[in-house]
């Protein structure tokens, strides 16, 4: 089977509490397509998902602040409150999105769109918890399992991994075939 993303490179922001699911089934099917995908995190300690599955980060922020990224990943949990707290994490996410890169988020991971001002006058969706915080931030909230708007990706809840997954891989298809053009 041809892996027709062979060649993108994307990572994953993730600290400890991250939503496990929604993690390693994320990176394993970008990995499944052919994409090479990074766990970045604050520090290169292994930490422990919300579920108590290991994670090991692969780089730490601080090595990634300029990395040509094709795909951003945000999985949620509690990791996304933690992360939206750094600076440097919100800025990379930021310049991602303008050098075009598809940015991706699920659950409590549109926490971090918030913080990188990416969400005014967009749809959004993720875990009804934080519906208030995005609607504050300036978007439309809809109540959709998962859906692509331009460079965002869209995914509501772990329920919703495999919609999630699969508007992923599909907005990648199009990203790799056209080139990173922002909206």
């Amino acid at each position: 089977m041809a892996r027709r993303l062979e060649g993108l490179r994307g990572c994953m922001f993730a600290a400890e509490g991250v939503e496990d699911l929604e993690y390693f089934v994320t990176m394993m099917r970008l990995q499944e397509e052919g994409v090479q995908v990074d766990t970045v995190a604050l520090s290169l300690e292994s930490f422990r998902g919300k579920n108590g599955l290991v994670v090991s980060p692969d780089r730490i922020v601080a090595d990634v602040q300029d990395f040509p990224y094709d795909v951003v990943v945000l999985p949620g949990g509690w990791a996304p409150d933690k992360l939206r707290r750094s600076p440097e994490v919100v800025r990379i996410i930021r310049s991602r999105y303008a050098a075009g890169a598809i940015i991706a988020a699920i659950c409590h991971g549109p926490w971090l769109l918030a913080s990188a001002d990416l969400v005014r006058g967009r749809r959004a969706t993720g875990s009804l918890g934080i519906k208030d915080d995005l609607v504050n931030a300036g978007a439309v909230w809809v109540d959709e399992s998962a859906f692509i708007d331009g460079q965002l990706v869209w995914g509501r809840v772990v329920a919703d991994i495999p919609n999630f997954c699969h508007a992923l891989v599909e907005r990648l298809y199009e990203y790799s075939a056209v080139g990173n053009v922002p909206d």
